[in-house]
């Protein structure tokens, strides 16, 4: 749920080609989403790594809360790779 609600709030900037999923780090399943419940998802920006060819390794902080429930269901570290558009270097 959390890759396309990012999409969805625009996560990935405009400027890039695209953005690919490099992986989830330090996840923690808090509570269940009942089937049908509402949800929202809270997004960081935590860092940009640099990487060769003008691509990027973007880092957020995730927090995905369920409508009516005192804690979050999912709290997690998400990694992007983000791949310049031709010519922007």
């Amino acid at each position: 749920m959390v890759a396309p609600l990012s999409m969805q709030i625009g996560v990935i900037p405009k400027d890039v080609a695209a953005g690919l999923n490099y992986g989830i780090d330090k996840v923690r399943f808090l509570a269940p989403v009942p089937a049908g419940a509402r949800v929202r998802l809270r997004v960081i920006l935590a860092g940009i790594e640099a990487k060769d060819g003008g691509q990027a390794i973007m880092r957020t902080q995730n927090t995905l809360e369920v409508e009516g429930s005192e804690k979050p269901a999912l709290i997690a570290e998400t990694l992007a790779l983000l791949i310049p558009a031709t010519g922007a270097r």
